[in-house]
């Protein structure tokens, strides 16, 4: 089963995605198999990461962004602005999709793993993700 998902991110940052990616389980009535999402830009990535403490996701936003920062005078792919760049940097840097196993009916995340959408652009945009569940 394939399914996409259309996803409005206000603003930069990690975006969770865990409960609409169990939607589409949900629907594809799999047992045992495999989930894969896939986004399909590139300035914005997908990774599982701590759900809990949102103080984590914080971290890694506050990190990734002084990593690599906008205004960096060696970027010359600014056409869309200073956010332009670094975007692509940090979707290079961390994954364009995962690959999550399904097991009796359920994603097998850990106790304290969440789906994230990664937005790494300063402003509000509508990204696709590709959901592919297989047994």
């Amino acid at each position: 089963m394939i399914r996409r998902l259309r996803i409005e991110t206000p603003s930069q940052g990690l975006h969770e995605i865990t409960d609409l990616v169990r939607g589409v389980l949900e629907q594809a009535n799999v047992e045992e198999g495999l989930c894969t999402i896939f986004v399909r830009h590139t300035s914005a990535s997908v990774i599982i990461q701590e759900n809990a403490d949102p103080s984590a996701r914080q971290d890694l936003e506050s990190w990734m962004n002084r990593l690599v920062p906008e205004r960096d005078t060696l970027f010359t792919h600014t056409s869309e602005g200073p956010d332009d760049m670094p975007s692509h940097i940090k979707s290079a840097l961390t994954a364009t999709s995962v690959a999550i196993p399904v097991v009796r009916g359920s994603l097998d995340l850990g106790t304290w793993q969440g789906i994230y959408l990664w937005e790494h652009r300063t402003g509000g945009k509508t990204r696709t993700c590709t959901i592919h569940i297989g047994s």
